[in-house]
């Protein structure tokens, strides 16, 4: 597997004026017949290819590599990559990497590919919106880091007329501007926590309200989560970051909050409390509804 890594991304300014952004995918990554008429498109090595130094999306070896190494196998590579010539020798994969591995995997030398000699910021919108366009799934945290990689690369390029980077990223991606700063302030999260939104172990709303917090802070969450194995709920996150505002946050205060037991619905309590009786003094609404849950479970199996 392929990972990414937050602290990775390195994308140097270029003095390329252009109103390239405006376009995006289509005018960097032409891939249709007509287009391709002009372009030669080689059978090169795989180990002559090499991945960006940074890439937002993951290379697994899951279901989905599996399909795609059949496919391969039955068709070969229809699509082909995109590199762009590396000072060190070799090619720079920016798209292309899933069908790299998946030729590795089938026992297929090469991968067709198509070169093309692009700056950093032309690379990096070729990556990401070749990406975002061809992947049957995208986690969170993917479009996270590829939503800043793409906005960072617009804002080098330069943007005619006026128009905000965020501006053309929201109108591409079709999401709104305020959501695509929420997406990227999970770039923030430290990887513990960014795992846990992508295994959907911390919801969305929570996550970027954590995201606020220092990485000290972060990593403090991330281990209360799995010592009381609890999901932080969007009040609890607020919470957290507002007492990080103030300065008042410490890691016993992390701690804490994160260990109170959430309150069930009404009506759960109720149906609970009817039993209370039965209970010892201490025992707590959720561990009357575990014992409640057990003993209709074993009566239910004694009835078949």
């Amino acid at each position: 597997m392929t990972h990414w890594r937050k602290g990775c991304l390195k994308l140097p300014k270029t003095n390329t004026i252009g109103n390239l952004a405006l376009s995006g995918y289509n005018d960097i990554f032409r891939n249709t017949a007509a287009e391709m008429s002009g372009e030669r498109v080689e059978q090169i090595p795989l180990s002559d290819l090499y991945p960006p130094e940074f890439h937002p999306f993951q290379v697994n070896d899951d279901d989905a590599m599996t399909r795609l190494v059949d496919n391969v196998k039955l068709y070969g590579v229809l699509e082909p990559g995109l590199v762009r010539p590396r000072e060190d020798g070799g090619y720079e994969l920016l798209c292309g990497n899933r069908r790299k591995r998946a030729c590795e995997i089938a026992g297929i030398p090469t991968l067709p590919i198509i070169v093309r000699d692009l700056d950093d910021d032309s690379a990096a919108i070729a990556m990401v919106d070749s990406n975002l366009q061809q992947r049957e799934k995208i986690l969170l945290s993917e479009k996270a880091w590829a939503y800043r990689v793409k906005m960072e690369a617009l804002n080098h390029k330069g943007i005619k007329g006026g128009i905000h980077s965020v501006e053309v990223l929201a109108e591409q991606a079709g999401e709104s501007r305020n959501q695509i700063f929420r997406l990227i302030r999970l770039t923030e999260l430290v990887i513990a926590l960014l795992d846990k939104v992508d295994a959907k172990q911390l919801a969305f709303n929570p996550a970027v309200e954590l995201s606020y917090l220092s990485q000290i802070e972060q990593s403090a969450v991330a281990a209360s989560m799995d010592k009381y194995e609890v999901k932080p709920s969007l009040s609890q996150a607020q919470l957290l970051k507002k007492m990080n505002q103030d300065g008042k946050l410490t890691l016993n205060e992390i701690d804490r909050i994160l260990s109170e037991e959430k309150k069930p619905p009404k009506d759960k309590v109720g149906a609970t409390m009817r039993f209370r009786k039965y209970f010892p003094p201490d025992y707590t609404a959720k561990q009357m509804e575990t014992i409640i849950v057990k003993l209709l479970k074993d009566w239910r199996e004694s009835m078949l």
